[in-house]
């Protein structure tokens, strides 16, 4: 069994470790289908804040929020930045949109038409202009881009474009930003998706530079796909800068992280503690990307965070001597005993001590819900515009 006499070290891990939330996941968003609106969501990018250094309050482990643009667009991204800090967070990812202009029908940095690559390839510059306002590192890319159809356009040359559009934003990129690269296996384009995998995104950031990395997206993966060799793989290459994490069970559900497959995303976490990649100064960002169709919104992000959270503990206490003694003695099932026995412990009245040492409430969902928070903003932001998926 596990010793839990001596958890100094792995507290001082969990105090180290940060999660990035999203601003849209406090906002109207769901599935394509439909979104379903709730109460008390926010009007504005500062109210997105809002709720968000509210996650961090009850958290304490949640000091950046991701934006999106052009949905949280303004006018002064230096005000939005100290209001930000005065809030106790920061600016983190700034996030693209090439994907919901009518334009990029048929693809946005990869369309046949130069002035619609053109288009496409200037947002992009644009958000790093915002990055330079906001002091953000990471800018985070997603394309919709493929093809429906065989023969509707040809694949070399819409891997061309897609490297001449990043080389330009790559070179714009300033001495401390860098490039997140996200793929997806399919949706919208569900003959040919441009960026596909982690192997595209992979080989495009070598070919850009150190300042190129991937974005692991738990939910963008064929079911069955092992997520953890690639994230060891590109631990091993150091090209793995962030994650998106939620869960899916088919394929990009966009779940809570953790609900459907929580042993997942322990594995995932191991393979972090076991790169020492888990402390902030290693670079990778630990992002949510996560959509919350039904459930109440910021109640959702702090339980996600807190799967994160749990997932890291029990990854931290897997007794890494016992595991490399029985895989040098070829004992199959002893080291698969030793994983499942941190995969099985308890963690939450450590991370409730912990919580308690750090003067938070050891029970941040319950506290959030006391706090009136809910109540208070469902009030204040009954009337104007929501501003929610694809405002």
């Amino acid at each position: 069994m596990i010793d839990l006499s001596d958890l100094k070290a792995v507290k001082e891990a969990l105090r180290a470790q940060r999660i990035e939330t999203p601003s849209w996941a406090f906002g109207n968003s769901g599935t394509r289908f439909k979104v379903f609106a709730q109460r008390g969501v926010p009007r504005s990018p500062e109210e997105k804040i809002a709720d968000a250094a509210t996650v961090h309050r009850f958290t304490g482990i949640a000091p950046s929020v991701a934006l999106h643009i052009p949905w949280d667009r303004v006018d002064d991204y230096g005000a939005l930045t100290r209001y930000a800090k005065d809030l106790g967070v920061e600016i983190g990812a700034i996030n693209t949109n090439v994907f919901q202009d009518d334009d990029y029908k048929l693809g946005s940095v990869t369309n046949p038409d130069p002035g619609i690559r053109r288009k496409a390839t200037d947002h992009l510059l644009e958000a790093i202009s915002i990055m330079d306002a906001t002091g953000s590192r990471d800018l985070k890319l997603w394309f919709s881009d493929g093809l429906n159809y065989p023969g509707q356009d040809d694949l070399r040359d819409r891997q061309d474009r897609l490297a001449e559009a990043l080389r330009e934003t790559y070179d714009r990129l300033g001495d401390h930003q860098r490039i997140l690269l996200e793929y997806k296996l399919f949706e919208p384009a569900f003959y040919a998706t441009d960026v596909p995998d982690w192997g595209t995104s992979y080989a495009h950031c070598v070919e850009l530079g150190p300042k190129a990395t991937v974005c692991i997206d738990t939910g963008h993966h064929a079911p069955g796909t092992n997520i953890e060799f690639i994230v060891a793989f590109l631990l091993r290459q150091g090209k793995l800068g962030a994650f998106d994490f939620n869960s899916r069970f088919y394929a990009d559900d966009d779940l809570m992280a953790g609900a459907a497959d929580p042993f997942q995303l322990f594995r995932i976490m191991y393979e972090i503690v076991r790169a020492g990649a888990l402390d902030p100064s290693y670079g990778i960002n630990f992002m949510l990307d996560q959509c919350h169709n039904i459930e109440a919104k910021i109640p959702a992000v702090i339980r996600s965070v807190l799967n994160v959270q749990e997932a890291t503990a029990k990854a931290l206490l897997v007794d890494r001597d016992a595991l490399r003694a029985a895989q040098r003695a070829g004992d199959v099932l002893g080291a698969n005993a030793v994983l499942m026995d941190a995969f099985n412990t308890d963690v939450r009245p450590l991370l409730a001590e912990l919580r308690t040492e750090d003067g938070l409430d050891p029970d941040p969902v319950a506290a959030y819900h006391r706090s009136g928070y809910q109540q208070r903003i469902e009030a204040e932001r009954a009337d104007g515009q929501q501003a929610g998926w694809g405002a």
